[in-house]
């Protein structure tokens, strides 16, 4: 479970570049839940306080939780066998209810749910004292917070399918009414980004000067299309994605590699975007997610001193070589982090002529030496050492993780129009290829759905279970079994986890039903 400090929160004001008006102005927390009782809402300079709670709380996930949510694609290996054993048979579709991590990643969502619910609770508070433009900028904050508790619903339901809509800090009586089902919490997520887009404001995440890369209308606008994607309502995904490229405000960050480094933090392409600090400062107070599961065991560093990972998180041999053959350079080179076994791998495989940036020295200097979990490791969560703060040491230390960005959008829209949908902005061949350009490879004519899903592939792999969740909407299993690997309709979705039902109460009985009827099926 995560803990929470007010010392940490308030550390997050100036990550996000809010100012605060004096040293005691900050959100007094506990375990669990924003306390309610310290916020004088006749105090309008107090109302960002909630807001910043509410990022603190998406910001801060636990390490577990992109792992599990992408290591059934295709494009992602578990890394090994031995410690976490459940993590590898998850990666090959043996599912343990009783494993701790499908425990932690819905505990540790709802809990986030309802502690941003408080955080409404706390605006409306402050709206009930407010001038008309106090009010105003109530609606606002609470309509960001509605953003984010939609991505925490979104994620619960692209894995376990049918889920709680919580919308209060009290959820007694909506866990008596049972999950909803997947369509319905879809449409919950539209009908809230409806709501929410008209009190949002027209800007690009980084053009915000209050919050800098705090949410707006066009990140309420990507979550309304990833909504409509899973409900295969193409025209609707092709409307909310057709309006962030119709802005005009979004476009590719042209270094693909530096896009999920340092120089590449709040980009023109962001939309939604975890931000993480340490202030510059060789020591002291921190706000980090924790990568080194995603690392390399072993590597030598550039810069002296710097940590490796775990090797918990290791590209597929598939995915290489479906880069290989597609020529790809810049996104390979990017997303693949080599040893030499895994090279020697490769050419095993008849891959003998291989390009020269195949090799276990990433562009940055760092020396990727072999390590007893895997054979590569992912370069989207890796920071080079020298982009290190002196004096931090922990793997990739400080790099904030990018949730939603505009190639996303683009081959969405893309997507959505090959599958039938009325183009609402550019063409679907337009969109692929300001993808494909970034990347160095020929413009395509005609793109056809697959093309776009390739493209996906390989713009997109290793992002938060993105392969693997496009792959179960198009029930495209014979992708998914691969390596020994056997996949069937009934392993899309996660078991619910045994702690959680063991948790019921006697009195859920709505709740119970439906949660045996999915263990069941």
């Amino acid at each position: 479970m995560k803990r929470y400090n007010s010392t940490k929160i308030l550390l997050l004001f100036f990550l996000m570049g809010v100012g605060l008006s004096s040293c005691h102005d900050k959100l007094d927390v506990r375990e669990g839940q924003l306390n309610t009782g310290d916020l004088d809402y006749t105090d309008a300079s107090n109302m960002v306080q909630p807001l910043i709670g509410a990022y603190y709380e998406l910001a801060t996930r636990g390490w577990e939780e992109p792992l599990l949510m992408g290591v059934r694609g295709d494009d992602v290996n578990a890394g090994g066998l031995g410690d976490q054993q459940p993590f590898a048979d998850t990666d090959r579709y043996i599912y343990d209810k009783d494993y701790w991590m499908y425990n932690s990643l819905w505990n540790v969502h709802y809990n986030d749910i309802i502690n941003m619910n408080t955080a409404i609770l706390q605006l409306e508070n402050f709206r009930e004292y407010a001038n008309e433009a106090d009010a105003a900028r109530a609606d606002q904050y609470i309509a960001e917070i509605m953003v984010m508790r939609a991505w925490l619903h979104f994620n619960l339901a692209r894995v376990w399918e049918d889920i709680f809509i919580i919308t209060s800090n009290q959820p007694e009586e909506e866990l008596e009414r049972g999950v909803s089902s997947k369509v319905e919490v879809m449409q919950f997520i539209s009908d809230q980004m409806d709501m929410a887009i008209q009190e949002l404001p027209d800007l690009r995440p980084n053009e915000r000067t209050d919050i800098q890369g705090g949410v707006t209308s066009y990140t309420a606008y990507a979550m309304k299309a990833l909504a409509h994607q899973e409900l295969g309502n193409h025209q609707e995904v092709a409307d909310a994605a057709g309006a962030i490229i119709s802005s005009g405000k979004f476009e590719l960050y042209p270094d693909f590699y530096q896009l999920f480094k340092k120089p590449g933090e709040l980009s023109n392409e962001s939309l939604l975007e975890l931000q993480y600090s340490d202030y510059g400062t060789p020591a002291g107070d921190a706000l980090y997610h924790l990568y080194a599961p995603f690392g390399p065991q072993n590597w030598t560093p550039a810069r002296e001193n710097a940590q490796s990972g775990w090797g918990f998180y290791e590209p597929s041999l598939k995915f290489i070589e479906f880069m290989l053959d597609r020529d790809e350079d810049v996104r390979l080179q990017t997303s693949v982090l080599f040893t030499n076994r895994g090279i020697a791998e490769l050419e095993a495989d008849g891959y003998t002529d291989l390009p020269s940036f195949v090799n276990n020295e990433t562009p940055s200097g760092d020396v990727i030496n072999d390590f007893e979990r895997a054979i590569f490791s992912s370069g989207k969560h890796y920071l080079p050492s020298i982009q290190l703060t002196d004096g931090r040491n922990d793997y990739s230390a400080g790099k904030n993780m990018i949730v939603i960005r505009y190639a996303e959008i683009l081959l969405m829209y893309a997507e959505a129009v090959t599958l039938g949908a009325n183009p609402t902005s550019i063409s679907a061949d337009e969109a692929v290829n300001l993808v494909r350009d970034r990347a160095g490879l020929n413009d395509l004519n005609g793109v056809t759905h697959e093309q776009v899903l390739d493209e996906k592939f390989a713009e997109l792999a290793m992002e938060w279970g993105i392969r693997y969740f496009d792959m179960i909407r198009h029930d495209k299993y014979g992708e998914l079994s691969y390596d020994g690997r056997n996949f069937s309709a009934d392993k899309e979705y996660l078991p619910y986890p045994q702690a959680q039902i063991d948790a019921l109460p006697l009195g859920a009985n709505a709740m119970m039903n439906s949660i045996l009827n999915q263990q069941n099926r």
